[in-house]
């Protein structure tokens, strides 16, 4: 019999249509591999299944549903949603009741890394260095000397939750700041004023799995625009992504250790991607991405390919670390 696994996708962010395209690609690697694969989409009260071009609704008492007159359950949950509910850990907190087995890190460490204040706090404890950074709950008591002179200029203003770029700016001069504070409200209602630093962005993808460490090639983003935003990660030429980077290999095995590093003190599980400024010979960690984008063209299936392996090889291998089959 094969197993059934749902690809979760959709999800209450700007991050929908990037979730989509990743479940699209899922579903062909897991299909490869043998799986009867359902991509299910969940956002807010809309819980359904497509099939032959119906929606067909899931129960979610036992995430289940009926099709022909028979009922399926789910074997496993497969992420391939990006923002909330399910990159901040509330889902996966459902499938722990309905003690369904799923791909990606707890709830702890989810909520953890999705918070990107919380996030960056918690690791500068762990020796981790990390830009400064201001969270801005307040937003109508904004003392805009205070932030400039404590952050400095220019600075990132940026959702304290959320990914794929949507509401981040950099600013220059402080008459930008309340436009780039508002552009950033629309995606969350807490703010991370962040401190600039120049240097080599880097980004490293891994998985560990039983006693196996995978761990990336890292990969060099060069962004056509002042910054790695939206439009420059999703809009062809806009951005170059060199896998390996081009920085010295003592440099890259420093990047990938420490990449190792905060993933056990996260205590993170499934493929992550921790993204990192090399500046003055100083790795500064900026972000975890907790389900990172699973697109054909994505960085982590792009990392995996030149690591040596395939993407549906290592999606079956976390499927049956996590499933315990």
């Amino acid at each position: 019999m094969k197993k059934n696994i749902a690809i979760i996708t959709g999800g209450d962010s700007s991050e929908v249509v990037i979730s989509l395209k990743s479940a699209a690609q899922v579903k062909l690697c897991l299909d490869e591999k043998g799986y009867q694969t359902y991509i299910v989409f969940i956002k807010k009260n809309d819980w359904h299944v497509k099939i032959d071009n119906q929606q067909i609704l899931i129960n979610r008492h036992d995430f289940s549903f009926t099709f022909d007159h028979q009922k399926i359950k789910f074997d496993y949950a497969f992420f391939a949603m990006h923002g909330p509910p399910g990159e901040d850990g509330k889902l996966q907190a459902y499938f722990d009741l309905l003690e369904i087995p799923y791909n990606t890190s707890g709830v702890l460490s989810l909520a953890l890394t999705f918070n990107k204040f919380s996030c960056k706090s918690f690791l500068s404890q762990c020796g981790i260095k990390t830009p400064r950074a201001l969270l801005l709950k307040k937003i109508e008591e904004i003392d805009t000397e205070s932030i400039i002179s404590e952050i400095g200029l220019p600075c990132f203003i940026k959702p304290n939750c959320g990914g794929s770029s949507f509401g981040v700016s950099k600013i220059s001069n402080t008459d930008e700041l309340d436009n780039a504070l508002q552009f950033a409200l629309k995606e969350d209602t807490q703010v991370l004023v962040e401190e600039f630093i120049g240097g080599t962005e880097l980004t490293c993808g891994l998985v560990k799995i039983n006693d196996r460490e995978l761990v990336f090639p890292v990969t060099e983003v060069i962004s056509k625009k002042d910054f790695f935003d939206y439009e420059a990660k999703y809009t062809h030429g806009m951005a170059e992504e060199i896998t390996p980077a081009r920085i010295s290999k003592e440099s890259s095995l420093q990047c990938q250790e420490i990449a190792s590093r905060i993933y056990d003190y996260l205590d993170c599980r499934g493929l992550v991607r921790i993204d990192s400024i090399l500046s003055n010979g100083e790795f500064y960690f900026l972000e975890l991405n907790g389900i990172p984008g699973m697109t054909k063209k994505s960085i982590i299936p792009q990392q995996i390919r030149i690591f040596g392996l395939t993407e549906e090889e290592v999606y079956d291998m976390i499927i049956r670390e996590t499933a315990e089959w």
